[in-house]
């Protein structure tokens, strides 16, 4: 029998058997040009001032590693685009106007204490950008919660008012919010473009959206964590969030609201800090939906998504944990007691 050609024989080699052209640069890279049409609108919306933030946020991300790599004479990763990501999702997360320190703060902290302290990229137990954003909250109150009216000429709202859309829902209630947007479906209109007081990042729910879209289509994220997380939201919101009875409750507005949309998709579904196990996205992304309707409905912030991603990602490795695979072929070792007996 004619042995089999070179390039047709079996190699047997070690792992990993199968392998991608995808690399982590590649990755963050994608992730940050999928947030380019919320930073878009966000600039288009808040102006100069929000551009001028998110770009302070970038680069101070990008010298803070550079700075701490070279410090402790490690190998230089800031090309990998994963500092700029950090430093991105950051930016999008502020208010339009804060002073020139609050980026530099939060860089620091989400570079430094988050990322590097833990170990780089890919050992940090918590999402950065979101534990810088909690430190500046929990720092500056009164800084974090000043919201800029947008400027946009080309649509108008009948009152303007420097609150957040959940701000008015939480303080006095759906008929204040109503009335201030005109109707139910000026304020989802409004809502999905992207005109209202909010983050930098998060107005837009259209911007965000295409973003995603591009992340699906790329295979860098999957339906696991988005849907359950969006899923569970909803529901809670329907059957809970009305007043004085149940299933009264308005699921659209709390799932384009704040920051449910770019949380759900560009901040739970962070590879390190997410469970791995397809089961495990599962819950994870129902805890951050629970966790979220339960701080904007019982709680004092109008807003949950951040203190909720961050909880849940103190249970990914239990989670994982819990739903791991068994290998396949392996044999179960007896317990002491089995082999006395």
């Amino acid at each position: 029998m004619e042995i089999a050609k070179k390039e047709h024989q079996l190699i047997v080699s070690v792992s990993p058997h199968i392998k991608t052209e995808e690399t982590t640069s590649r990755i963050m890279w994608s992730v940050n040009a999928a947030l380019l049409p919320a930073t878009v609108m966000g600039v288009y919306f808040f102006g100069p001032l929000a551009a001028l933030n998110v770009a302070l946020c970038v680069a101070s991300a990008v010298l803070f590693e550079y700075v701490y790599e070279k410090a402790l004479k490690q190998k230089v990763m800031v090309s990998d685009g994963s500092a700029v990501l950090t430093g991105l999702l950051l930016g999008l997360n502020l208010p339009p106007v804060v002073p020139f320190y609050i980026p530099l703060v939060g860089s620091a902290v989400a570079i430094v204490i988050t990322k590097q302290l833990f170990g780089g990229l890919g050992y940090n137990v918590f999402n950065p950008a979101l534990v810088g954003r909690a430190f500046l909250l929990i720092s500056f109150p009164k800084l974090m919660t000043i919201w800029k009216e947008p400027t946009a000429a080309f649509v108008q709202l009948d009152a303007k008012t420097t609150a957040t859309p959940l701000g008015i829902l939480k303080l006095d209630g759906m008929d204040k919010l109503i009335e201030v947007f005109g109707d139910k479906m000026n304020l989802y209109s409004q809502l999905l473009v992207g005109h209202r007081a909010g983050s930098i990042g998060e107005t837009s729910a259209v911007a965000i959206l295409i973003g995603a879209a591009y992340l699906f289509y790329r295979g860098y994220i999957s339906w696991h964590i988005p849907v359950s997380f969006i899923g569970s939201a909803a529901l809670i919101a329907w059957v809970f969030g009305g007043k004085g009875a149940l299933f009264a409750g308005d699921p659209i507005l709390h799932l384009i609201s704040g920051g449910m949309l770019i949380g759900a998709f560009f901040m739970a579904t962070d590879y390190v800090t997410s469970p791995s196990v397809k089961k495990g996205q599962i819950l994870f992304g129902i805890g951050c939906g629970f966790l979220t309707m339960l701080i904007r409905l019982k709680g004092g912030y109008p807003e949950g998504v951040m203190f909720a991603i961050l909880i849940m990602n103190c249970f990914s490795p239990l989670i994982d944990r819990g739903f791991k695979s068994k290998v396949f072929g392996a044999v179960k070792v007896p317990k002491a007691k089995e082999v006395k007996k």
